[in-house]
């Protein structure tokens, strides 16, 4: 497990290379740097997500733009492995804004809630076998729907029927308006 964190960062390090136009060149033998503009911009962002104003934008852009960038990476790609780490990724992701919407009020008071939630974003979305999400989504989730799959279709096709009868309500009320003018 270390030796896959330690290959993670090292790969973060690595893209840093792609900034070198941007930095300059890397002046010392061992790339350091790189690794103190890296550790450079992960503290301040670490401090930003605990003192900052917008800490919950911020956190949601980690949370969402690199994904969204790879999934459509994935989606344009012939492998469909990807997809499914990404898809379990959104599942997982969408569950905890849902919990998250309706426990915000108690946890806005939490001083460390932001930079926690970045690093569970972080891990869901980490290139490593142990991620949050398969984990999140292989212990939990996919075993709750299993066994309540039965009662989650009729609910979804219930409220489905219901939305297509209101929408054709919505549309004869609109028609006979129009029609009374």
């Amino acid at each position: 497990m270390l030796i896959e964190c330690s290959g993670v960062v090292g790969k973060l390090i690595d893209c840093t290379e792609r900034c070198n136009g941007l930095l300059g060149e890397d002046r010392g033998q061992d790339g350091s740097a790189k690794k103190f503009i890296f550790f450079g911009a992960l503290a301040v962002i670490g401090v930003y997500l605990i003192f900052g104003y917008g800490a919950s934008l911020l956190c949601n852009l980690i949370g969402f733009a690199y994904p969204a960038f790879v999934s459509i990476k994935a989606i344009e790609s012939s492998n469909k492995d990807d997809d499914t780490k990404w898809l379990t990724y959104w599942v997982v992701y969408g569950l905890f804004n849902l919990a998250e919407f309706f426990s915000d009020i108690f946890l806005f008071w939490f001083p460390f809630y932001y930079i926690a939630k970045c690093v569970f974003l972080l891990w869901c979305m980490a290139p490593v076998s142990w991620n949050g999400s398969h984990v999140v989504y292989h212990r939990a989730i996919r075993p709750f729907f299993l066994e309540h799959q039965a009662a989650l279709d009729t609910v979804v096709n219930d409220l489905s029927n219901k939305a297509k009868d209101m929408g054709k309500e919505a549309a004869k009320m609109v028609l006979s308006h129009e029609k009374s003018q």
